[in-house]
């Protein structure tokens, strides 16, 4: 079991310390309702350093980022960033990821800790051309600041005007007296907010100077639970839950992220499959009666035949209804639609729901 930087810190503000992607990470301090609120309403620090960090550089590392990832990373110009995924060869996801352009010829992709070889080994097959890689992961330390209140607490540690950074930005500067510091206005909550990337052995530093800067507008320490119902209230998907191998990002509503003006890994069978639509869809969906959908119960017809399953799902702390993404064949995944989630065989009634649940 790999610690962060900052374990030792969460084990004395008496958080629950849980496994998770081969890490030793918080879930929770004062209780998941109250942490998602305070993100929701003023400002929480998680500590994500379990993320993965590699830097691509040379005159090809453009060319192979544009042939491993979905997205057109062509589009990206110094200090933006740019979510995308890598594709496997059989139409699902190897991950998803955030592309950050440095400079022209410089490159970090940020992946999923549970993902961090796999997504190595499957990018530097690809690395025909000397794309010079590191994977830093195990340098990097990673705190995501978020809410509405985070852009007021912390700039005071830093002379990047943190207001005025636009959404997928990023600038490197000074923070809390330390050099170099990636501050990016990016996260995975919806309440706004940064994601801050500095070498472990600031972490104790910068962790007690965001907590005293932040004291005034009643900071707190949020763990993973939070973390999973904020991301699930506005539909992003979770890799691992709702998005995998076996995934296409058309399926997933990743379309978005899906550019066909360049060629990349399995990206004519991914056009094919867009141009001739897909046969099941992740939807949004919130229950009508009373109980909670969980990874991998039944979704149901009204005769109870199996027409998908949930992927994620959860009591949402912000709307108080119980609320779920999954898969559908795709006549059942138009808004309004009625459908039952299997609960302990139970057919518990539910209706489709547009993206985001928390407007």
């Amino acid at each position: 079991m790999k610690n962060t930087a900052l374990t030792e810190k969460h084990i004395s503000l008496g958080a629950k310390m849980v496994p998770f992607a081969g890490y030793n990470m918080p879930v929770q301090y004062e209780g998941i309702n109250a942490e998602h609120a305070t993100v929701r309403n003023t400002v929480g620090v998680f500590d994500v350093s379990h993320m993965g960090e590699f830097i691509l550089k040379g005159e090809n590392a453009l060319d192979l980022i544009q042939r491993v990832t979905s997205n057109d990373a062509n589009k990206l110009h110094d200090g933006k960033v740019q979510y995308s995924c890598l594709p496997n060869k059989d139409g699902g996801i190897v991950d998803d990821l955030l592309v950050y352009r440095i400079d022209e010829k410089t490159y970090m992709l940020v992946v999923n800790a549970s993902n961090i070889d796999k997504d190595w080994n499957w990018i530097q097959q690809f690395n025909t051309n000397n794309v010079e890689m590191h994977n830093i992961s195990d340098q990097t330390s990673l705190l995501a600041i978020q809410g509405p209140k985070a852009a007021d607490a912390l700039q005071s540690l830093t002379t990047i005007d943190l207001a005025s950074m636009e959404y997928y930005t990023f600038k490197k500067g000074t923070f809390a007296g330390v050099e170099n510091v990636v501050v990016s206005a990016t996260g995975y909550t919806g309440a706004g907010g940064f994601e801050i990337y500095f070498e472990n052995k600031y972490a104790d530093q910068i962790w007690d100077a965001i907590f005293k800067a932040g004291a005034e507008y009643g900071i707190k320490p949020i763990g993973l639970g939070a973390r999973d119902t904020l991301r699930l209230e506005m539909g992003f998907c979770l890799y691992g839950n709702d998005i995998d191998d076996a995934t296409s990002p058309i399926e997933a509503g990743l379309g978005w992220i899906t550019k066909f003006t360049k060629t990349f890994t399995n990206s004519e069978a991914l056009l094919a499959q867009k141009e001739a639509g897909v046969q099941r869809k992740l939807i949004g969906f919130e229950m009508i009666d009373r109980g909670i959908p969980r990874h991998d119960y039944p979704i149901v017809d009204a005769e109870g035949n199996v027409i998908g399953k949930v992927t994620s799902g959860t009591q949402s702390p912000s709307l108080q209804k119980a609320i779920g993404m999954g898969y559908v064949n795709k006549e059942l995944a138009k808004e309004g639609t009625e459908i039952f989630i299997d609960i302990r065989n139970n057919k518990i009634k539910a209706k489709v729901v547009k993206f985001p649940f928390y407007k």
